[in-house]
């Protein structure tokens, strides 16, 4: 009766299916769980996928639910969420029938509080810092006076017109405005592609290149300036070739783009203070140091005026000067006619003495002594050649002799040699016999060393060397498969075999060996 009642009972049950359980289970949650609010952390979060949606999960200290963002409401988040961050999670829950999960749509997302990003920015804060961009030996001072300006900010709004009016009011420059979105989906994007661009102007192009970057934003609350707290912007600030001025909010405002410019201002109307100076002021220096130096150039030239005129009365008159010189002249104007009359007599008196030595006779003296002087060294070059030809001639008889004699001593030349050769004939004879004797013999040592290590010597006490079909050898049971052709050979031939299906070949009788009167003891190698 109980089995007859419980089988009733269990027939009266709605039967489901597998879809429709998990699509009623579905409709249930989102119907009462259709608008919730969560708070938790984010976690294991790694960007939006390829497709644009976004996945990772929410968790706090007890529990956990998946969550997802969806291409479109991502785009449209006010700033990235990351690992780690604690958020407010505005959406619905759904589940997954796929795997039976239940997952929370998020429709849009908020940092738990001003401390959570507080916490966020000091992490990045000395991750940036760490790494040295915040540093100030890196910062380069701004230049006194920029020629081109460039401003990254909005096209619209105060900011960019207090920036213009007040470098029109102090020095009018040429300025150039980079329209960028300052806060909102995209704007970190256009912010470091502005400062990027900038740099990658070249001097002289169609656009001027800036000699200083102001990055300018009105206040606002944390939020509205969180974009300028994104790692990207603070690294394209820090790798700016040109000066940079960071104007983002009041002067109670700090982003993290404030400790990677080279200078912060407390306002946009700041930036543009710093950026020029004040004309009027420049041009008022430049009269005062024109005056100044006016003054000064007149000074000096009064001084030099006193001066010169001192050192002129020191000097003596002309008169006194050329008083000494005139005299001296005067002098040697004097003595040139005495000195030249002088210098006359004497020339004269020694063309008087030599012309007294060049009388006829004594030039007939001279001529008779050259003449003889000459004849005497002509007879003794006449001798000096009789004697040369009488040596050489001497000489040519002695080499006639010697090469009539030389075939002789040609003859006991060739004997000596011939016996010298038979000599060294015998005694490489002998030293080849001998070298080939101790070749022999080391030759038959190697033959010996080589008997021992043969592994024929083992075949000789009764092994057997196992071949495969390949006539390599076996060296593993393993490496055997039934039905297997081997080799083994023995020291005295090889016979062929066939593994059986144990593995072990078959084994072929043993011969005793004859008996001897004293059986050696060898131990097994097995």
């Amino acid at each position: 009766m109980n089995s007859l009642f419980d089988s009733d009972s269990a027939s009266n049950v709605a039967e489901y299916s597998v879809s429709e359980l998990s699509g009623s289970i579905r409709r249930t949650i989102e119907q009462n769980f259709e608008h919730v609010r969560v708070r938790g952390e984010i976690s294991g979060y790694r960007g939006p996928h390829s497709s644009g949606h976004a996945y990772f999960a929410l968790k706090d200290d007890r529990a956990r639910i998946e969550a997802v963002i969806w291409k479109s409401t991502f785009q449209r988040l006010k700033f990235r969420p990351e690992e780690g961050m604690e958020v407010i999670a505005i959406g619905k829950v759904t589940t997954f029938p796929g795997s039976s999960k239940y997952q929370i749509v998020i429709e849009s997302l908020e940092p738990a509080g001003a401390g959570a990003l507080m916490a966020l920015i000091e992490e990045r804060k000395r991750k940036l810092a760490a790494e040295g961009l915040f540093d100030a030996a890196r910062k380069r001072p701004l230049p006194f006076m920029p020629k081109v300006i460039g401003v990254v900010t909005s096209p619209t709004g105060a900011v960019i017109r207090d920036i213009l009016h007040r470098i029109a009011d102090r020095f009018p420059v040429h300025v150039v405005v980079w329209p960028v979105r300052v806060q909102g989906d995209g704007a970190c994007e256009e912010i470091v592609a502005a400062i990027q661009g900038f740099n990658a102007l070249e001097t002289g192009g169609a656009i001027a290149r800036p000699d200083v970057l102001i990055v300018a934003r009105g206040g606002g609350s944390l939020e509205d300036l969180w974009c300028f707290n994104d790692e990207a912007i603070v690294r394209a600030a820090a790798a700016s070739t040109i000066p940079l001025i960071s104007a983002v909010g009041h002067e109670t405002d700090w982003t993290l783009i404030d400790y990677a410019a080279d200078q912060r201002a407390p306002t946009p109307t700041g930036a543009a203070e710093m950026a020029v100076p004040v004309k009027a002021d420049l041009e008022a220096q430049v009269a005062s140091l024109a005056a100044r130096l006016k003054g000064a150039a007149t000074r000096q030239m009064d001084n030099r005026r006193q001066t010169l005129r001192s050192l002129a009365r020191a000097l003596p008159s002309l008169d006194q000067l050329l008083a000494l010189p005139r005299r001296r002249f005067d002098e040697a104007a004097a003595g040139l006619g005495r000195g030249l009359t002088m210098n006359t007599a004497n020339k004269r008196r020694s063309f008087e003495r030599i012309a007294a030595h060049l009388r006829p006779d004594l030039i007939r003296t001279r001529i008779s002594d050259r003449r003889r002087h000459l004849m005497e060294a002509m007879n003794r070059a006449d001798r000096c050649v009789e004697r040369q030809l009488d040596r050489r001639q001497s000489r040519v008889a002695a080499a006639d002799a010697s090469l009539r004699a030389f075939p002789s001593r040609l003859v006991g030349q060739i004997h000596r040699a011939e016996d010298r050769v038979a000599g060294l004939r015998a005694r490489a004879d002998a030293a080849m016999a001998a070298e080939l004797r101790r070749l022999k013999g080391a030759l038959a040592a190697q033959d010996r060393v080589l008997q021992s290590l043969s592994y024929r010597n083992v075949l000789q006490r009764g092994f057997a060397l196992v071949r495969d079909a390949a006539g390599e050898p076996v060296k593993q049971a393993a490496a055997v498969q039934p039905g297997m052709p081997l080799s083994l050979e023995f020291a005295d031939g090889r016979v062929a075999a066939t593994a059986g299906e144990g593995g072990t070949p078959p084994q072929a009788p043993k011969k005793r060996p004859p008996r001897t009167a004293e059986p050696t003891k060898q131990g097994s190698l097995f």
